[in-house]
């Protein structure tokens, strides 16, 4: 299984571009892709980002200056990326870097609107939802 779609294109490389704060990767069609660790984050597949169905996504704010701390292979399939915000639950099938890499423009023109829906631009720090933070006793 390389990715979870049979017969779709397989990374053939990884970097990691710290200082650009991008990973690159070749797939075996030919298309070599630099996504940005900004993109990756607030598109992350994990259920604190996608929610758990639709209309349950979280905008993710602040993600400009986010590094990668990591990168763990998952199977043969995916990696699973440790941000510099503590973020780790994403699990990046081979398809899902493919479809990052495909559709920037439009992913990007997409959070653009959601920010300006919400209010906010991309720096704008998260926001703890209520419920989630600590309570002293």
């Amino acid at each position: 299984m390389a990715g979870l779609k049979t017969g779709a294109p397989t990374p053939l490389e990884l970097t990691v571009h710290s200082k650009s704060r991008m990973l690159e990767i070749a797939f075996s069609d030919g298309m070599r892709f630099r996504i940005p660790f900004e993109l990756m984050r607030v598109y992350s597949p994990s259920a604190e980002v996608q929610g758990h169905g639709p209309g349950q996504e979280t905008l993710q704010t602040g993600k400009r200056d986010v590094d990668l701390d990591a990168l763990d292979p998952v199977g043969n399939y995916a990696v699973q990326p440790r941000f510099s915000d503590g973020h780790d639950t994403g699990i990046f099938s081979w398809d899902y870097l493919y479809f990052l890499g495909s559709q920037q423009e439009r992913l990007w023109q997409e959070y653009a609107e959601r920010l300006k829906t919400a209010n906010v631009d991309r720096d704008t720090p998260m926001v703890a939802k209520s419920g989630n933070a600590c309570a002293s006793h």
